[in-house]
């Protein structure tokens, strides 16, 4: 293509949150706070996973790479959108732009394929109880797990080898927090209508098949749970109310986004702030608030660093 009429863009410039100072000010330590909180507590749940022999069954281990993965997709935006509210210039290199939504599509992918993974071991645990063990095997684990960043990779591979090396001329601003693939296509100096299909059917697609999906198992669940007795319902419900609640924060946004990329609601900050910054915190939260055997793990341990700090 013929660039010679056209400037070729070599950054792109972060509209962000807009505003006065003094919200800027508001939104970054508030942002800061998130950020931080959801940085201790996932690393708190890696820790007491690892180290916390009560701990070591499928569905821990698998909130324990939940916990990474959130970790992984918050920093991948977070702190570049904490940083830009306190800059004067918010800007991005174009190979920055593309890395950052590399990684966003590769935690995001992961992370979707394993909440459906964590959905099929509830589903063992609370309707073949006697087979658990012997079903979610250690190797079925590992496999699970690899399994998931091997989607993610394909999942974001997809998509980014064909929007690498498109060209970008004199447009480069980006009215949102972050680069974002269906915001960052638009740009292009050339007809990218292929392209947009391909990101509706692979991003769009996958949330909406995977949040179908999810909810169908829990629906399997909970009416397996009422056939064998009703009155086991009322813990089932509290046990996958967790579940429920982090799915739908998550794939809500995502399926509101990405399955109409190309609308105004891609470039809506609140949701994307939902499934980048607010979804990664809840996790530990309402994983660790709702369930004593986390807590006790993590009360034991934290008795035995100080018992061994005061032998020290």
């Amino acid at each position: 293509m013929d660039l010679k009429n056209g400037s070729v863009v070599t950054e792109f410039i972060l509209l962000g949150f807009s505003g006065r100072w003094e919200l800027q000010v508001f939104f970054f330590i508030i942002f800061s706070l998130i950020y931080g909180a959801t940085v201790v507590g996932n690393i708190l749940i890696m820790v007491t996973v690892t180290c916390s022999s009560t701990l070591h069954s499928p569905m821990y281990f698998l909130l324990g790479n939940l916990s990474f993965l959130d970790m992984c997709l918050s920093t991948t935006t977070t702190p570049k959108m904490i940083t830009d509210l306190l800059a004067e210039h918010k800007t991005i290199s174009v190979w920055g732009c593309m890395t950052q939504m590399f990684f966003m599509h590769f935690f995001g992918g992961a992370e979707m394929t394993l909440l459906i993974l964590m959905a099929f071991d509830r589903y063992v645990a609370i309707c073949k109880p006697l087979h658990y063990r012997t079903i979610m095997s250690h190797r079925l684990m590992n496999g699970f797990v690899i399994l998931s960043w091997t989607i993610g990779f394909i999942h974001t591979t997809s998509q980014m080898v064909l929007t690498v090396n498109i060209p970008f001329c004199d447009h480069n601003v980006i009215s949102h927090i972050f680069c974002d693939l269906p915001l960052v296509i638009k740009l292009a100096c050339v007809k990218t209508y292929t392209l947009e299909l391909f990101v509706i059917a692979d991003s769009g697609l996958l949330s909406f098949i995977c949040f179908i999906l999810l909810l169908i198992s829990y629906t399997i669940i909970l009416v397996t749970v009422h056939q064998k007795s009703s009155g086991s319902l009322s813990k089932a419900l509290s046990t996958l109310s967790a579940h429920i609640i982090v799915v739908t924060l998550f794939f809500g946004p995502c399926i509101f986004i990405y399955a109409w990329p190309f609308s105004s609601l891609a470039s809506n900050k609140i949701l994307a702030v939902f499934y980048t910054v607010i979804t990664p915190l809840l996790n530990p939260v309402i994983y660790t608030l709702r369930n004593q055997k986390m807590q006790g793990a993590m009360r034991k341990l934290w008795l035995q660093h100080v018992s061994s700090t005061q032998n020290f």
